[in-house]
């Protein structure tokens, strides 16, 4: 295995810019300054910066020309990211056993998926390598009722190309839950007996 291009961010010009020996430098900064001129918030830069570090650093150690990414590649990146890889990071892990996190693998798609439309907005390619992540399929049902001008409601959020792990059943309580719920039917004097109403299927 080849040792990484040197490739980091420094503070240049005002921005956060990389810098480095990566071929795709000049790529990602135009990226970074577009992100600015559209503005984008300094820690959503920042990240997207970081993120890109991260996938220069995939890219070089296997040989990858930026140009010359491809849907396979990006899933070999997913995996790659699951390796721990010490003496590389100022913070350590406390378990060397796990690589990202789901959700940070997700957030670095998502910045890798921007930073190529970028690059077929620029002409700097015909396609965009990143697959798109997964949603739920099926048929959606019409809306219907009064209310069905509004629509289902809330729009749906992105996909993700990695599963994260559930975290559990909510930590509200049943009885708060309930004590809740029966609050705005009943009224503050009848919490109780509301509650247990509900509780022997009255209503």
């Amino acid at each position: 295995m080849k040792p990484c291009a040197p490739v980091a961010v420094e503070r240049r010009d005002g921005g956060l810019r990389l810098v480095g020996s990566w071929a795709g430098v000049d790529a990602a900064n135009a990226f970074l300054a577009h992100l600015e001129s559209r503005a984008f918030s300094p820690a959503t830069v920042r990240a997207y910066a970081y993120d890109l570090v991260n996938f220069a650093r995939f890219l070089d150690e296997r040989g990858i020309d930026v140009a010359g990414v491809v849907p396979t590649d990006v899933f070999d990146w997913i995996d790659w990211q699951a390796v721990r890889r010490p003496g590389r990071d100022k913070v350590v892990a406390i378990t060397a056993r796990r690589g990202s996190a789901p959700a940070s693998v997700n957030r670095r798609a998502a910045a890798i998926r921007a930073f190529f439309e970028h690059q077929v907005l620029a002409g700097a390619r015909q396609d965009n390598p990143v697959p798109a992540p997964r949603r739920g399929q099926g048929l959606r049902p019409k809306a219907r009722g009064v209310l069905g001008h509004l629509g289902p409601g809330r729009a749906r959020q992105g996909g993700r190309l990695v599963r994260q792990p559930s975290t559990g059943p909510s930590s509200r309580s049943w009885p708060a839950t309930c004590a809740s719920n029966a609050h705005r039917a009943c009224g503050p004097r009848s919490v109780s007996s509301c509650c247990a109403a509900r509780r022997r299927g009255g209503r």
